[in-house]
């Protein structure tokens, strides 16, 4: 035993610390030492630190690289900046405010006035300027002398049948109808009214209102038709110049001149529309559907395909005598 701890202790060199046995508090008898690390004399050779000036050395050529590096990288940026510096152009000297001359005003400019020093502007003058760039008012009234026309309309609802416009047109209704609507809750009911106007003077006009009374689509036909003034030619014996024919949807009239004493020899709608216009003699047709408002309007069409004896002398150059020649 003692001398095995004599070999062990001969292996250790006397630099090496020797590490105390765990568990002090045991018999000498149970204490386990720890066997010591032994190396070979290759690995030892191995272990032995490298010497500082030798790192040094070996250290110096790689810092020779880098630095070789770095001075090329700087060389390369120098010719970078060199190029930028030729691709830019060059910047004009900045000149003062008191060395900066003005080009001299031609002949005969007058200064303006300015804006606080200029004579009040009128209303009409305003108006004047704004026509010009945006045109008429939407009132209708023009400064400039242009032909400006709108209709005055008066919301219907709002209007009595004795505050209906007091002019020279009679009405006559030609048709109302029940109309029915059909949305998510049910139905809807209305009334939809044809109302011919006319001033029995050749100024006739049909027109259509819908509203849920009766009065009231009739007031609102009414303005309708009113809107939609047609002048309609009569001869001196209140007849049509001439013959015609005309389609609107699937319905089709034909309307032809009578001699004095025949009256209006039509029905419908088509006898409603004539008399309103202030014809007393002519022949009134429908050739296909029965519809009233597709029949008047149809009408109003043929009337205005017809022409008067005076404009087509006009246009051929020749005297109203000759034409039935």
């Amino acid at each position: 035993m003692a001398a095995t701890a004599t070999m062990a202790m001969a292996t250790i060199s006397p630099t090496t610390p020797i590490p105390t046995a765990p568990f002090p508090s045991l018999p000498l008898g149970f204490r386990l030492l720890p066997q010591p690390l032994l190396l070979s004399a290759s690995r030892r050779l191995l272990l032995v630190p490298v010497p500082r000036a030798s790192s040094w050395d070996e250290s110096a050529p790689e810092e020779e690289g880098e630095a070789e590096e770095s001075e090329q990288s700087s060389a390369a940026g120098d010719e970078e900046d060199e190029d930028e510096d030729e691709d830019e152009k060059p910047r004009p000297e900045p000149v003062s405010s008191a060395e900066f001359q003005f080009a001299a005003p031609p002949e005969g400019y007058v200064e303006p006035a300015a804006f606080d020093e200029l004579p009040p502007e009128s209303p009409e003058d305003v108006a004047a300027a704004y026509e010009s760039l945006y045109g008429p008012a939407f009132s209708g009234e023009t400064v400039l002398g242009n032909n400006v026309f709108e209709v005055k309309v008066v919301d219907p609802i709002d209007m009595d049948r004795e505050q209906r416009p007091n002019d020279d047109f009679s009405e006559r209704v030609v048709q109302v109808n029940r109309v029915t609507k059909v949305v998510k809750g049910g139905r809807q009911l209305s009334y939809r009214a044809i109302v011919v106007v006319g001033d029995m003077k050749g100024h006739v006009g049909v027109g259509v209102g819908k509203a849920k009374e009766v009065t009231e689509a009739i007031t609102k036909a009414a303005m309708n038709g009113r809107r939609n003034l047609v002048t309609v030619p009569l001869t001196k014996y209140s007849t049509f110049p001439h013959r015609a024919d005309a389609d609107f949807g699937a319905a089709r009239v034909m309307l032809r001149p009578a001699c004095p004493g025949s009256g209006v020899i039509a029905g419908g709608a088509v006898r409603v529309v004539l008399e309103m216009a202030g014809v007393e003699n002519a022949l009134g047709k429908q050739l296909r559907s029965k519809n009233p408002l597709n029949n008047a309007r149809a009408t109003i069409k043929a009337t205005q395909m017809m022409r008067q004896f005076k404009d087509v002398s006009e246009e051929r150059g020749i005297p109203m005598e000759e034409l039935w020649k």
